[in-house]
């Protein structure tokens, strides 16, 4: 049995629960094909796109669960959860689980001295320019 992968998006208002599967490319939204729940090109197109740009397409088995917001509101709240999980494993196809966010805007705490915060560390731009100008 495949690993079963859920992630969120947000969009607006709306809200969409995403479990991701490696399969044939099929999209349930709230139990329907994501075709009949999306009627228009242009909200199809906005559900394809995370899979288009990643070149991805055919690859995932999605089951959403969506819920608030508007109707476009809720196809990009879905593009925002399927790109979270095919970047990701774009990016790293080793890894199973998604990167998480937090590790890359971590500070380094090596260069930080020890008492300090992380403001009073950084050269304020007036003290800059007059020890330039001096």
């Amino acid at each position: 049995m495949a690993e079963v992968i859920n992630t969120i998006g947000r969009r607006k208002t709306a809200v969409a629960r995403v479990y991701m599967t490696l399969g044939n490319g099929e999209i349930k939204v709230n139990g329907r094909d994501y075709k009949e729940y999306f009627p228009t090109g242009p909200l199809q197109y906005i559900v394809n796109q995370a899979f288009a740009v990643a070149n991805a397409e055919g690859k995932w088995d999605v089951k959403a669960n969506l819920d608030g917001g508007g109707i476009t509101g809720q196809a990009q709240a879905l593009r925002m959860a399927c790109a979270t999980r095919v970047w990701s494993s774009v990016r790293n196809p080793v890894s199973p689980r998604p990167v998480s966010a937090s590790s890359s805007a971590s500070v380094n705490t090596n260069i930080i001295k020890a008492g300090q915060s992380l403001v009073s560390k950084l050269p304020e731009c007036s003290a800059a320019l007059t020890q330039r100008a001096a």
